[in-house]
């Protein structure tokens, strides 16, 4: 037998896995099912402009890979903490606070 590679998922020059011939990354049907728990349907409803093959195959690049995508999901949480955490009194959330539409 011969193996088949999928032709479905690329690899940039830095090693992020892309759905081939789009601009969605791997990570991002990823978080899908890990953030919300969709489907490969829910996920085709919401990112209609994928085939079912698509998000298929970024799944099963997503499950072969998990470990290192996990660590990159927890990698960019914590980035986004760290950014909020820095940006709590921005110029624009002490506006919103002065008009009493943020705590």
């Amino acid at each position: 037998m011969t193996p088949v590679g999928s032709t479905l998922i690329e690899l940039d020059e830095q090693g992020v896995a892309w759905i081939a011939g789009t601009k969605t990354k791997v990570i991002e049907v990823a978080l899908d099912k890990v953030a919300y728990g969709w489907s490969p349907e829910e996920i085709h409803f919401q990112h209609n402009y994928l085939s079912l093959a698509q998000i298929h195959a970024a799944l099963a690049y997503y499950y072969e890979h998990q470990a290192e995508f996990d660590a990159e999901m927890r990698r960019q949480a914590e980035r986004a903490r760290q950014w909020a955490e820095q940006n709590k009194d921005s110029p624009g959330r002490r506006r919103l606070r002065e008009r009493d539409l943020l705590p």
